[in-house]
């Protein structure tokens, strides 16, 4: 799930059932939300997939916040640990052509393994917070472009977009009002609007995507998020349910 500051990304999150935040940055502190802390190191995330894993709770979400913000925590730990030979780094870039951002892919793939972990013995539904960023993307059957994508390094992005089932952009909707600007030009003005969209679906100006047939977009009401998306996870729809009825 990413999107641009304050596009509802951790609101929609806390809609989701019993959720508990790992947070890798400070949030606002306006949700009341459950937390385990901030995270600060590669071991305090372990640990705290640990414990989520180990010990008896009643969560049912656990929410990631955020990968774009636990990104330099892989890569220290990644430089920790260090090359083929045992050598440390203090920067990802020391490692050379690239290297390092291949050696923290093994990192990532820990990270998911725990979180998968906690999916597949605890039934746990497992969301991914990220910032957005906009980029220029080359395609070969036509001219370069801008678009909005995952804020993280295209190595790790790729391999995440891969790993996941759900690709969400929360993005305000943008309307572009034209006046004059003198001497028979126009300027084009870009307004952003109060609505929300959940984007699910890739197009030329957004990365996203899904393998539950999800529509290509979905009004955000904050509130309302889960309601909307729960019909299209048969496990979630059912839990969701029964915490109505338990209610």
């Amino acid at each position: 799930m990413y999107g641009p500051e304050k596009s509802g990304k951790t609101t929609l999150s806390s809609e989701f059932i019993r959720p508990v935040f790992l947070q890798t940055e400070e949030g606002e502190g306006v949700l009341d939300i459950h937390t385990l802390g901030k995270i600060e190191t590669f071991a305090d995330l372990m640990e705290a997939i640990g414990l989520l894993y180990e010990k008896e709770h009643d969560f049912q979400t656990v929410v990631l916040d955020s990968i774009t913000a636990l990104q330099p925590i892989i890569w220290a730990e990644t430089g920790e640990r260090g090359d083929d030979k045992g050598n440390k780094k203090k920067r990802i870039e020391d490692f050379g052509y690239g290297k390092g951002y291949i050696y923290a892919l093994a990192v990532w793939q820990e990270v998911l393994d725990g979180l998968n972990a906690l999916r597949r013995d605890k039934g746990m539904t497992i969301i991914l917070i990220a910032h957005s960023k906009i980029e220029r993307f080359d395609d070969p059957e036509t001219v370069g472009y801008s678009r909005y994508d995952i804020d993280l390094h295209d190595k790790a992005r790729d391999f995440l977009k891969r790993e996941v089932d759900v690709v969400l952009l929360l993005k305000p909707d943008v309307t572009v009002k034209t006046e004059d600007a003198g001497f028979n030009k126009n300027r084009a003005i870009g307004q952003g609007g109060r609505s929300v969209w959940m984007h699910a679906t890739s197009r030329p100006a957004y990365a996203a995507g899904n393998r539950y047939g999800l529509p290509e977009k979905t009004l955000y009401e904050p509130g309302k998020g889960f309601a909307e998306l729960a019909p299209f996870f048969p496990h979630l729809a059912t839990a969701d349910a029964a915490r109505i009825a338990a209610e």
